[in-house]
């Protein structure tokens, strides 16, 4: 299956305000993958422009991004799964090039959160769940993982401080990582201390919203092996869909879409959760990076909590996970972190990762998650 592969990633600083405008904002993701590639702007033949809508003024955005990177009269896509829309393009296109339809595809991923206040962000974003029964309820973003983590710790006798140990670890990496919102060590203590959201998670428990864009160009074999120096292949993508309702979940101590994802993207990679050298998981809270090493079989259900006791997570441990900073440390700009996900991975595969190399890495999974656990995408990458 190796026969699509990535061969440029870009992103822009993740921050809290970015003062430029959603057009600007992408282009600088966009000129990173675009260095080190021997092709122009002229030889990609789609774009697939993705984010969450209500956070921008701007309707259809993707014509607009398409015009100002001078990728028209290409054709350009717009797609949304909230959280999980970058790695959902990436899912497209890599079907468009497989389909022979196109040879090289851009997938440009953006939020630009500022342009409302933390209020309206949690709002909208609460229209993520089911907005007749759950959402006016208090299902938010932290509301719903909030349940997991409560469920979770019902059943397994999950502490908080060990959720607070994912926050430590994730804080030491984004402190190295220039593209992170926040570049700040915390201690075990700080994040104790925090402010509560929604017990049982704490300010420091959670991620935050960003202004930030990404970009992935992914083209076909007979492409990409002559004009990338180091081409990452795509060697297995797993995609599914829970329930948009909290109640109809079977079970609230792990995300069954990322379970059946995981699934997929193993059988079709032909590999095992042993063979994974470094991942990126999605832990917009504390608790959504402990399942994710549960749910993509890095642990035993309940387990998971060991891997992070005994730091086997960490860049020198035995599955390295999220040693860019992870969503905690690098904000959460909605349509940017996929893709983002996916830049830390092509990175660390190529080993350019500087701040938080990974050694001889060779195989990276990427777990990305829309809204509460509604829409999940796992993808396997191969150097």
């Amino acid at each position: 299956m190796d026969d699509v592969a990535i061969i440029g990633v870009g992103q822009s600083v993740f921050s809290r305000k970015c003062e430029v405008n959603i057009r600007e904002l992408c282009f600088d993701a966009f000129k990173e993958a675009m260095e080190d590639i021997n092709i122009e702007n002229k030889d990609i033949d789609a774009s697939i422009t993705c984010s969450a809508p209500e956070y921008d003024k701007q309707r259809t955005p993707s014509g607009l991004i398409s015009e100002y990177l001078e990728l028209t009269p290409k054709p350009a896509f717009y797609v949304e799964t909230v959280c999980s829309s970058s790695t959902t393009g990436l899912r497209v296109a890599w079907s468009l090039i497989k389909s022979g339809l196109h040879k090289v595809v851009a997938v440009i991923g953006f939020q630009k959160m500022s342009e409302l206040s933390s209020r309206e962000a949690a709002e909208v974003m609460g229209r993520g769940a089911d907005i007749m029964w759950e959402s006016p309820f208090g299902i938010t973003m932290p509301g719903g993982y909030a349940l997991f983590a409560r469920a979770h710790m019902a059943t397994y006798g999950t502490t908080e401080e060990q959720l607070a140990k994912i926050r430590v670890k994730n804080a030491s990496y984004g402190a190295k990582n220039p593209k992170a919102t926040y570049r700040k060590e915390l201690t075990l203590q700080d994040i104790m201390n925090s402010a509560p959201i929604t017990s049982p998670l704490k300010m420091y428990d959670a991620c935050a919203n960003a202004d930030g864009s990404s970009c992935i160009i992914l083209a076909s074999a007979d492409v990409a092996k002559s004009v990338c120096k180091t081409p990452i292949w795509v060697a297995g993508m797993g995609a599914a869909t829970d329930t948009m309702t909290m109640s109809g979940r079977k079970s609230l101590t792990g995300l069954a879409c990322a379970q059946d994802a995981a699934h997929q993207a193993y059988e079709m990679a032909g590999v095992t959760p042993r063979d994974i050298d470094v991942a990126e998981v999605h832990d917009c809270f504390t608790i959504s990076e402990l399942l994710a090493y549960e749910d993509l079989g890095f642990a035993e259900p309940g387990k998971g909590v060991q891997l992070i006791e005994e730091k086997q997570t960490y860049a020198d441990g035995s599955i390295p996970v999220n040693v860019d900073g992870g969503l905690l440390s690098k904000g959460h700009p909605i349509g940017a972190t996929g893709g983002s996900q996916v830049r830390t991975i092509v990175r660390q595969l190529r080993g350019e990762a500087s701040e938080a190399q990974v050694k001889d890495a060779e195989t990276g999974l990427i777990h990305n998650i829309g809204g509460v656990g509604q829409y999940g995408n796992v993808i396997i990458l191969r150097r």
